[in-house]
């Protein structure tokens, strides 16, 4: 595969990816981040720091915004949960290691 082709199919998978996590939204970023150790915020900071090594400025909430297909902050009102404590408890365990 050609680095052209290996970009384009890189590109597209990105794309798949974030259309997955689209059209999952009931899994929430703190279950990403007990089972990856990564999560849609994450990929958004992925995103802003890959595009300033390209030489592209955009600001976090930009990058947000390409990720969660729409404002953060619209995305948190209408779906984002309250954190159970089992799911606390599980990522405090993970991050104290």
């Amino acid at each position: 595969m050609d680095k052209q082709k290996q970009l384009e199919v890189e590109a597209a998978t990105f794309r798949r990816l974030l259309a997955h996590l689209d059209a999952h939204k009931e899994v929430q970023n703190i279950d990403l981040m007990n089972l990856a150790s990564f999560c849609r915020n994450c990929l958004s900071k992925w995103y802003r720091a890959e595009a300033e090594e390209q030489g592209i400025s955009i600001d976090y909430d930009a990058a947000r915004e390409i990720v969660y297909g729409m404002p953060y902050a619209e995305w948190k009102d209408k779906y984002q949960q309250e954190a159970g404590a089992e799911q606390l408890e599980k990522f405090k365990q993970k991050n104290s290691q």
